[in-house]
């Protein structure tokens, strides 16, 4: 999804720095709009929704880039909305210095859910989750990624899934774990609970892939959709199956996710 600068909705950004010394390179930070939350910039206008990934600068050079959202206590009665973010440049975020930005995004942002009870429980390793990622950034351009550990509890996942396809922007959010028969594999059900539009063709290509190396593959119920801008995509525990279903895949998600996403061209002729 790579595209050229475009303005941010609006007025435009203003940003001063409200507390501390100027930021360094690789600083984490926080950016809210309403005062008394003790973040570390505060616009001077409201700011627009920030996808996962994207980068606020003067439309050439980045100053920073969009981590995550994070739901910040203010003094009010009401807590706001702010974003965690890494300083790319720290020049326009001297004290008290206002500066006009510009919102873009290069590449795409993937999160991805490790379903595990005992990985959550810390008794086993985490390795399928990181492999999405390494099998993603090898077929296509990555803007940001981030991953999560949940033990195989269905209204976690939901939670989570609508939380990070409909408030924090992703493009891709890949499950991995829970698709098989286990009576605590749940995966299936609880992204069937959220999709808003199911997409069998990724499916149908995940499960060829898998009959192709074992007739066990029968067995995955994994399921692919959309919710909002994202697409939601099971894949299964073994880190050799998600590397196989993953690849088989990913080659089309860039312009399944354009055409989710709004663009308006044509379909190149087959």
């Amino acid at each position: 999804m790579e595209g050229n600068p475009a303005p941010a909705p609006g007025p435009g950004l203003r940003c001063r720095r409200v507390r501390g010394s100027a930021f360094d390179v690789d600083d984490i930070f926080l950016l809210a709009d309403t005062p008394g939350h003790g973040a570390d910039l505060l616009a001077l206008a409201p700011i627009p929704p920030l996808p996962v990934g994207s980068l606020w600068g003067d439309g050439t050079t980045p100053w920073l880039q969009v981590l995550g959202r994070v739901l910040l206590p203010a003094c009010t009665p009401h807590a706001c909305i702010g974003w965690w973010c890494r300083c790319l440049d720290p020049t326009p975020f001297f004290h008290e210095q206002e500066v006009d930005g510009r919102l873009w995004k290069t590449g795409l942002s993937l999160a991805w859910i490790t379903l595990s009870d005992k990985g959550a429980a810390g008794q086993r390793e985490d390795k399928g989750g990181p492999l999405i990622e390494e099998t993603a950034r090898a077929h296509i351009a990555l803007c940001h990624a981030a991953g999560f550990l949940l033990p195989d509890e269905p209204r976690a996942l939901k939670a989570l899934l609508m939380d990070l396809a409909l408030h924090q922007g992703y493009d891709l959010v890949c499950t991995t774990g829970g698709t098989g028969l286990s009576p605590r594999d749940t995966t299936p059900e609880a992204t069937l609970a959220v999709i808003e539009r199911r997409l069998p063709g990724f499916e149908q290509a995940m499960m060829q892939t898998s009959l192709a190396k074992t007739p066990t593959g029968a067995i995955s119920r994994a399921v692919v959709g959309t919710l909002g801008n994202a697409i939601l995509i099971n894949l299964p525990g073994s880190p050799k199956a998600i590397r196989e279903n993953f690849a088989a895949i990913l080659p089309a998600l860039p312009h399944a996710l354009a055409k989710l996403q709004g663009d308006p061209a044509d379909c190149a002729a087959r």
